[in-house]
Formats: structure tokens, sequence, C-alpha cells
């Protein structure tokens, strides 16, 4: 929103003469004003236009200027402010502090003078202006907010959540599963012989693979529901909400194969290849089981994997675990 935006006047006033005279005014000040000779119509217009500035007569054929300052005031917006005007001949201390408890801002006292009518648009001009500056401002944190949000849970290398962002978001899992009586299975995936891979190919090489890898990660799980995540180093991890042991070997099968059909050479590997191991283990949630155990148990799997001769997908069931996982 520019400072330089066009400025919205709405003028109420069921005086012709005095209507005229003011939009005079205010076209000589380079605004064509928006107008309303009744409350209903000023309503009307406050919907459809937004305006930015109201000059209200407090005194109306149909509906009270007061009602409808207050109406418009109720309809405004967390971010809206219309800045309100009252137009009166009535110069009790009474009658002024009661447009501005209904909701207006100043008032200008008829006749208009066109240097007094000046000055205090120009002032809510400006008013209108750190408002829409305030506005643009709040939009652009907002937006460096979720920018900075999107950082801190994403793994820097290869786009996917980091290991904090899978904490959060599989326990969500879990506990929407245990809700709807569901499974939920865990996925622990390892790029076998990666050091090996680094050692002969590079450190550059090595990000690049694991690159690969995470691009047929978030390929093998689609669903907007499906955790997907680096979960450190070389290992990554699925977290896959109301999908069973067969369900979650399917997926790590079907990832497994894609890494294997990419045939990236891995000469330091006896399978020549890039391959991944795969660990599963799946339950459904209750009371007495957790989300760490069901980790244990899938990263205790993926250990099985590897010792009999990787690039394979076993299971285990809930609560088994091997302390000396490596």
């Amino acid at each position: 929103m520019a400072s330089k935006a066009v400025l919205k006047v709405l003028v109420v006033e069921d005086s012709r003469v005095t209507l005229k005279a003011i939009c005079n005014y205010l076209e000589r000040m380079d605004i064509q004003p928006l107008t309303a000779v009744t409350g209903k119509e000023a309503l009307d217009i406050y919907r459809r236009e937004r305006p930015d500035i109201i000059l209200l007569d407090g005194r109306l054929p149909d509906i009270d200027g007061f009602e409808v300052a207050q109406e418009i005031r109720s309809m405004e917006k967390k971010k809206d402010w219309t800045a309100i005007i009252f137009l009166t001949s009535m110069t009790k201390d009474e009658d002024l502090a009661r447009g501005i408890e209904a909701g207006g801002d100043d008032y200008l006292i008829k006749p208009i003078s066109q240097i007094v009518l000046q000055a205090k648009v120009n002032a809510m001009r400006r008013l209108v202006e750190m408002q829409r500056s305030l506005i643009e401002l709040t939009y652009k944190l907002n937006q460096a907010n979720k920018e900075l949000q999107l950082l801190s849970a994403t793994d820097g290398l290869t786009g996917l959540s980091n290991r904090r962002m899978y904490d959060e978001l599989s326990l969500r899992e879990w506990r929407r599963c245990e809700r709807a009586k569901k499974p939920v299975s865990l996925v622990m995936v390892d790029v076998d012989h990666f050091k090996l891979y680094n050692d002969h190919y590079g450190h550059q090489a090595g990000d690049e693979c694991l690159k690969a890898v995470s691009t047929q990660m978030r390929r093998a799980a689609p669903r907007a529901s499906d955790v997907v995540a680096r979960y450190g180093g070389e290992e990554f991890v699925f977290a896959l909400g109301e999908t069973d042991m067969a369900g979650a070997k399917w997926v790590a099968n079907h990832l497994r194969q894609r890494i294997a059909d990419l045939k990236m050479p891995h000469l330091a590997s006896p399978l020549q290849y890039v391959t991944v191991s795969c660990g599963v283990a799946s339950v459904i949630p209750g009371d007495n089981l957790s989300l760490e155990i069901l980790l244990q148990s899938a990263d205790y799997a993926l250990y099985q994997a590897k010792e009999q001769g990787r690039n394979r997908v076993v299971g285990a069931e809930y609560g088994q675990v091997n302390k000396e996982i490596a």
C-alpha cells in the first residue's frame, strides 16, 4: 500500500447547499468525494467502498448520524480504520462529547470553513497514511516470521523437515491416530555405505547424493499428512499416519526401488550403486505406548536390514529394540 494511494472521502450531508460547498472544497484538494444524503445511503457506500474519511452530518433525515457512526465502527474489521469527522451546528460540550463517544474522531462546526476543513482533512490524511504504512509493515513482518518459521523447521541441505519439525509433526500424527484408533508407522531410512561414498567422491558429491535421496523420499510419500524428514546425517524418516505395517513396507520398498533405479554410481560399495536400507515399525497408539519406543523399534529394524546385507526393507514389532545399535 503506497502512501500516495487515492484518498476516499465520503460526505454525508442532507443539505444540498452544504454538500455542494464541501464537495467543491474537496475537489480543490484534488479529492473526488463520495456523497450520501441519508444514513442508509452512507452505510451502503461504506460497505461497498470502505472510505478512508467520512464527513458525517450529526442530524440526518432517516438515521441519526451518531447511530451511523456506531454502525460503521461495528462493521470495521481489525485492520480497518475510518476517520469520522462530525459536521454539526451543535456547540454544546455534551453534544460534541456524544459524537466522540459514538465513534467520531473530530468535528467541524457549521458553516464549514474551507481553511479548517482542509486542515482537518489533511490531518486525517496523515493518520490514514500512517495506518496504511502500519498495515504494510505488519504484513511484511508476518511474511518474514513465516519465512523464519519455515527456515527453522527445514533442513538446509535437502529442504525436508528437520529433526525438530519431525518431532513436532510425528507427535501430532501419533495423537491424531490415537484419537481415531488407527495405526502409525515409522520408516527409518539409511543411505548404504555413505561414509565410503563421501570418502571416495568427496563431500560435495555426498551432498548431491543426499539431495537426490530426499527428492525420492518426497515422491514416495505424496500424502499431505505424511511426515518426511532428514533425521540426521544420511538418515531419513517417514512418519505415516493411518498406515499399517504392510502399507509402510510398501512405501519403504517403493522408495528403495526408486533409489536403485537412479543407478547413481557408488564404486566404494559392494553393491556398486547408491542404495538405501529401511527399517519399519507400526502400532496403534494407546495407553502405555509411546512414539519414542516406536522409533527405537524402527531403528532396530533398520539395524537388522543393514546386518542382513543392506538394500532391503525389514520390519520389527513394536517394543523390539537393541541398545547396541550404532
